[in-house]
């Protein structure tokens, strides 16, 4: 949910400005609360710049390559399991939004059926990190099967934090920005402004998830395979 830059042309996010943000102490920060529209009044002009651009998709593509072509692997070296595809995830470095992170989690496995999320130490296929950055929260990935989601202190308070942290997590399951959209669509992240508390995908985010998963998994397993 930030701006495009070049500082970090594989990462994907929201779309605040560093003006509207700035930045504060970590420790200074408390644990993020759901912004309501009593809380934040948001005007037309300081959403101008959530448009998203052609840079800012090729990211979000990286980053969902990155996370199939690791979980892709992962099938491939055990070939005879029948379990559902599962993304693993590591939030130990973000426990102030442990409980963001459980209820993304829920939403989206209440939400999708051919792909899950599961949180684990061992051989995660991303991490969630937490910190101050002007740029807000994104989802950022090396290209090398090593991405993590990033939920900056600030923009927390000022929007739904369990918003922020399923949006970005829509990144990792192959969904683009899309700020010109209604509050009720998920991607459309800090277009809405600070009132929209919706947190869970509508019925296209839900049916490009699933179809991402079922086709895009088939395909990268066998590059995997080939290779």
């Amino acid at each position: 949910m930030r701006l495009s830059t070049p500082l970090l042309s594989a990462a994907v996010g929201l779309g605040l400005t560093a003006a509207a943000l700035g930045t504060v102490p970590a420790a200074a920060a408390p644990a993020p609360e759901p912004a309501s529209a009593a809380s934040t009044v948001s005007t037309a002009g300081s959403f101008a710049g959530y448009n998203g651009s052609g840079e800012e998709a090729k990211a979000n593509q990286a980053f969902f390559d990155a996370v199939l072509k690791s979980v892709a692997e992962q099938r491939a070296a055990n070939p005879k399991s029948t379990a559902a595809v599962t993304v693993t995830y590591n939030a130990s470095a973000a426990p102030t939004f442990a409980s963001q992170i459980a209820r993304s989690t829920q939403i989206w496995n209440s939400s999708v059926t051919n792909v899950r999320l599961q949180a684990g130490t061992s051989g995660a296929n991303f991490t969630y990190r937490e910190g101050n950055d002007s740029r807000g929260s994104y989802a950022s990935t090396d290209g090398h099967g090593r991405g993590y989601i990033f939920l900056d202190y600030r923009q927390n308070q000022q929007y739904n934090s369990t918003r922020v942290t399923a949006h970005e997590t829509g990144h990792v399951l192959g969904l683009p920005d899309h700020y010109s959209g209604p509050c009720s669509e998920l991607m459309s992240g800090g277009g809405p402004g600070t009132s929209c508390t919706n947190a869970t995908p509508n019925a296209a985010e839900r049916a490009r998830v699933n179809q991402l998963w079922a086709n895009g998994l088939a395909k990268a397993l066998a590059k995997v395979n080939q290779d």
